[in-house]
Parts: C-alpha cells; structure tokens; sequence
C-alpha cells in the first residue's frame, strides 16, 4: 500500500498525543489484510493510560472478556477511537520503530527471516 502524503499529523504533531493521558503515540503498522484502509495509524502504547487501564474493566464487565482497548488516531482521515488488545503486549510487534520509514518497514517485514526460506 503506497504511503499517502496527506498524513495530518506531518503538519500538527499534536495529534500524535493520546487524548487520555497526553503521551505521545506510536506508528503502527495496519495489517495489509485489514479494512483500515490506511498504512499506519497512530496508537498509545502507554500502559498507564487510564483509557486502556480502564477498558480492562469495561471489556470485563460489559462482555465478559479479558480485554481492553488502546487510543488510535488514522492521520489520513483525521477519525480515531479504540483498536482492541487481548494482552499487554498485543500489536506491539507492528510498531513502526522511531526514525525508521514506513517503506524500510514494510521492506523488512518482507525480508525472508533467518532460517526461513
């Protein structure tokens, strides 16, 4: 998917702060079989973020499911809202690392890993 250069957040870097706790989001990586439509979004990987702390409760409560919800900003439509999490860990392994661009990620996530061929 070809990187829009209508990303919002390139001219107001305040929309990569999280709403709920002011910290500011990561990139991360939208799976390239989701209906997100967009490459990357921007999502708080903060785990004392009472948004998430307390959707662990609501999830619980609500649906009787361990699970929670983090903040997410799509810098390409400008909506956000909760991407669900199963575990502490859950989508961070599609975290776009600081300084590194979009294209050199996808490049490397198609790189054949060590031991595979």
């Amino acid at each position: 998917m070809p990187v829009a250069d209508d990303d919002k957040t390139m001219a107001q870097p305040e929309l990569r702060l999280c709403p709920h706790c002011q910290q500011e989001m990561l990139r991360w990586y939208t799976p390239p079989d989701s209906t997100w439509g967009t490459p990357y979004q921007y999502v708080c990987f903060n785990d004392e973020c009472g948004y998430y702390q307390r959707g662990w409760e609501w999830m619980q409560t609500k649906y009787n499911k361990k699970a929670s919800y983090r903040h997410r900003y799509n810098p390409y439509g400008g909506d956000s809202g909760p991407v669900p999490v199963w575990s502490v860990t859950a989508l961070r392994e599609r975290i776009i690392p600081e300084g590194m661009s979009y294209e050199t990620y996808v490049m490397l996530q198609a790189a054949p890993r060590r031991g595979q061929a």
